[in-house]
């Protein structure tokens, strides 16, 4: 692991690299969501199919997870991250020229192929580059990214009244090659090659071996469950069961994304500062608050009120949308210093299957019943059961503050 003191100071210039990198990787799933009250209709979709997206979004993380991780592991931050954004804006190209389900489901599975690359990039690099106590701190910075690019992306339903979808996620490619010219910066010189002396799945195979690190990633799949069903069926909930304007549904999930940057750098520093990097019960707590603001969104639909479900959405901002910091730090904290990438590659299966199976299973919960609250209150449940896994089955191992 580098010395990071003799690095540039991380907090000056690397961790808004890092933030950028994430940015740029939400803006694309995000812009998705936020885009669906137009890209629905125009491409023929039932609600159903327009959670496949997701799915097949999420599939592409599953299935590049493990790779990508042990690919970090390899090649190191910079070039991983230039690598990212280049698949990225493959899968964006795609995007717009689909004009049914078969060609936007490939291009979202590139798209979840590309953003695989950056939870691993980003994590190795604060592994890397900050001391323990300030760790989860820093994961927490960098983690605003999400909510950053999902406030940008929110912004493309209010756009979509003067251009068209295809022409927005045209510009959105173009942000993204910009943003790999930025992530060379971080590149290192091809010359020690990492990992030497150990097969390049070595530390998913070690990880695989490991039940306690395997309830954690399960677990994170049942809250990830949680923050999919939250942003794919926002706009759309505001839109049909809230009974909100199309610019008032834009705004409501520019807010949640906004607030969850607060608690992305939040509850990372409170774990840092507060609980001396204790994670696990804050961790619990969040989520366990989430399942309970998701029992208010149910009541919002039920009562039709807009201004009950923007204040819920932003509840559920700071608490579903970012419990991830505590997750992903718990994870590289678990391993070696030389598996860092792998860790998250390998907690990215459970987030990214819960990711992958929520949304459809919510969007069918509608077609069935022809309400939002059920979808809503089947999250809560699902949400609920990962607190009590993670709560009575996770030991947790808390780092040496330094």
């Amino acid at each position: 692991m580098s010395n990071i003191n003799n690095r540039d100071n991380p907090w000056r210039s690397r961790i808004a690299i890092l933030l950028g990198a994430h940015a740029i990787g939400t803006i694309h799933s995000v812009s998705v969501l936020a885009l669906g009250p137009v890209m629905r209709p125009d491409l023929g979709l039932s609600f159903a199919e327009f959670g496949l997206l997701m799915t097949a979004y999420s599939a592409g993380q599953v299935s590049g997870s493990i790779p990508a991780g042990a690919f970090v592991d390899r090649v190191g931050v910079g070039w991983a991250l230039v690598g990212a954004c280049i698949i990225l804006s493959i899968g964006a190209a795609l995007l717009t020229q689909a004009e049914g389900l078969t060609v936007a489901l490939i291009a979202l599975l590139t798209i979840g192929w590309g953003y695989s690359i950056t939870n691993p990039a980003t994590a190795r690099g604060v592994l890397e580059w900050f001391p323990p106590n300030r760790r989860a701190t820093a994961i927490g910075v960098k983690q605003t990214g999400v909510p950053v690019g999902g406030v940008l992306a929110a912004g493309t339903l209010a756009l979509s009244a003067y251009i068209s979808w295809q022409t927005i996620i045209w510009l959105i490619a173009a942000a993204t090659i910009c943003s790999a010219a930025v992530c060379l910066t971080l590149a290192e010189k091809p010359t020690a090659r990492r990992g030497a002396g150990t097969g390049p799945l070595a530390g998913v195979i070690k990880l695989a071996r490991d039940k306690n690190f395997g309830i954690l990633v399960l677990s994170s799949g049942f809250f990830n469950v949680g923050q999919y069903n939250f942003f794919t069926y926002l706009t759309l909930f505001m839109r049909e069961a809230a009974q909100a304007s199309q610019e008032l549904a834009s705004l409501t999930l520019g807010l949640a994304q906004a607030v969850s940057a607060i608690g992305r750098i939040g509850w990372g520093a409170l774990s840092d500062m507060v609980f001396k990097g204790r994670r696990k019960n804050l961790a619990a707590t969040v989520c366990m608050t989430a399942a309970i603001f998701l029992v208010g969104m149910a009541a919002a639909g039920w009562i039709k009120s807009a201004a009950i479900g923007i204040g819920v959405a932003v509840l559920l901002g700071l608490t579903i949308a970012s419990y991830a910091s505590l997750m992903q730090t718990m994870a590289v904290e678990a391993v070696p210093p030389e598996h860092s990438g792998s860790s998250i590659g390998y907690i990215s299966i459970g987030t990214a299957t819960g990711a992958m199976v929520g949304p459809p299973l919510f969007g069918a919960v509608i077609d069935a019943t022809g309400r939002f609250a059920d979808g809503w209150l089947m999250t809560a449940a699902i949400v609920a059961t990962g607190v009590v896994l993670f709560g009575f089955g996770f030991r947790e191992r808390p780092v040496k503050q330094s």
